[in-house]
């Protein structure tokens, strides 16, 4: 089979792959029908990931169907079509118990394109199946559910229920890429009285008032500071999420949250972040970081099946899988290319 094999040094490429076959019991092997490009993908690349070795079959994302399964798999059988989570769950360890899934200390965790071979390939292994794939319902399709299998469920998890969105709150999200788009939308469920997109693209800002944001700030032009004041006189934001990774992003949702607020980290960060602890103390901020459990995918298939959350017009470009590399030269050049999402099909 063919698979997009990390190289190492900033390299990786589709190339000819043995073919993904079970190994234990619990494992399933399904045939991806469509994948997805992650920043977490980027950062591999990047050398941000030092965890992740050259060869590794990269991805956590994908849509597809079953066609085999192991002895100990009873949830889940071939045919079924499935989302395959980005985070494998064990479900018997103690996060596991506790539905930490991405801290499964019994093989699990974010293990897919990082510890173990992952989704961007014709077939892919999935661990613990019973645990790490949802069944997809009727007429939701694969592009409404790709977002499903770790966008949504970061933003909901890491960035609207780490940071407590409430009724009336006023939210700020830095960064509008496909997460910050996925915390806007997550916010939005929780009716806050207003949020605030702030990025450094025209393009991300159009497509963040599409998702839910209502005020707009290119940090290029303007003070992120000062729209935020003078929209909550002075006080500054109840949540602020940082959706980055990068230490001047985070260190303005810091700048941005009002006293007693909450600051959530979703962005991945490849190096050190000032923490400035003598603001932090004083104003009694709570900040919050995590990978994503994606306890909330179940919840999160039942509202976009009930059409409450609209996650398709997220995918901006489409490739085949023999466009592997120029979906990724694409997705990487996001700032002249657009790209928000990418969709990727056999």
């Amino acid at each position: 089979m063919k698979a997009m094999v990390y190289r190492g040094g900033g390299n990786a490429s589709w190339a000819d792959v043995p073919d993904a076959v079970i190994t234990d019991p619990t494992d399933a092997i399904v045939r991806v029908e469509a994948v997805t490009i992650c920043g977490t993908d980027l950062h591999i690349l990047r050398g941000h990931v030092p965890t992740a070795d050259p060869g590794r079959v990269l991805g956590h994302e994908a849509v597809g169907t079953i066609v085999a399964v192991g002895t100990g798999v009873r949830r889940v059988a071939v045919g079924d079509r499935v989302l395959v989570s980005c985070v494998s769950a064990c479900g018997s360890c103690h996060y596991c118990r506790r539905s930490r899934y991405g801290q499964c200390i019994g093989g699990g965790g974010w293990i897919l394109g990082h510890r173990v071979d992952g989704t961007q390939a014709e077939y892919v292994r999935v661990p613990f199946a019973d645990n790490s794939t949802h069944a997809i319902p009727a007429g939701v399709s694969d592009e409404q559910m790709i977002a499903l299998a770790d966008l949504l469920p970061t933003g909901y998890e890491v960035g609207a229920l780490n940071g407590r969105v409430e009724p009336g709150d006023t939210v700020a999200v830095i960064g509008a890429g496909p997460i910050g788009l996925a915390a806007i939308a997550a916010a939005k469920l929780f009716s806050p009285s207003a949020i605030v997109a702030i990025d450094l693209a025209d393009s991300r800002l159009e497509a963040a008032r599409r998702f839910g944001a209502d005020i707009v700030v290119n940090s290029a032009r303007e003070n992120p500071e000062t729209v935020v004041a003078e929209l909550t006189a002075g006080h500054g934001v109840e949540v602020s999420m940082e959706a980055v990774g990068l230490p001047s992003t985070f260190e303005l949702a810091v700048r941005l949250a009002r006293p007693c607020g909450h600051v959530a980290n979703i962005g991945v960060h490849g190096g050190p972040a000032t923490l400035h602890l003598e603001d932090i103390w004083i104003k009694n901020l709570t900040l919050t970081t995590g990978l994503v459990d994606t306890s909330s995918t179940p919840t999160l298939i039942d509202l976009v099946a009930a059409r409450r959350l609209e996650t398709s017009s997220m995918i901006t470009h489409r490739y085949r899988f023999d466009e592997f590399e120029a979906a990724y030269r694409d997705f990487g050049d996001a700032a002249h290319t657009g790209a928000l999402k990418v969709l990727l099909t056999p």
